[in-house]
C-alpha cells in the first residue's frame, strides 16, 4: 500500500521531518517527508497496511514541541512505490 499523508499544526521547526523519519526506517517502510510552503509536513509512505497504521498514530501523536492539529490521508496508487529506496527527508541538509 502507498499513502499520502499531509500533517497541519505546528510541525515545522520542532524536528518533525525527523521524528517521522525515524518512525518510519523503524516500521520499514519506504518513502519520503518534506515541508511546504504553508507551513505543513508532506509524507508518502510505502509498506503494509498495519505499518502504515502504526505512521499515522506516530503522525496524531507529533514529535516532542509539535502541535498536530490534523492529519488527511490518501491512498495512492501501487506505482508510486517502485520509484522509492528508503526513506528519505526531502530539504534537509
Amino acid at each position: 500500500m502507498v499513502r499520502f499523508y499531509v500533517v497541519q499544526g505546528r510541525v515545522q521547526g520542532v524536528g518533525f521531518r525527523w521524528f517521522v523519519s525515524r518512525h518510519a526506517a523503524e516500521l520499514g517502510l519506504k518513502g519520503w517527508v518534506r515541508n511546504t510552503d504553508e507551513g505543513h509536513v508532506e509524507i508518502t509512505a510505502a509498506g503494509s497496511a498495519e505499518k502504515l497504521a502504526e505512521l499515522r498514530a506516530a503522525l496524531e501523536r507529533g514529535s516532542r514541541g509539535s502541535r498536530v492539529d490534523a492529519v488527511h490521508e490518501t491512498d495512492m496508487d501501487e506505482s508510486v512505490a517502485t520509484d522509492l529506496a528508503s526513506f528519505l527527508i526531502e530539504g534537509a541538509w
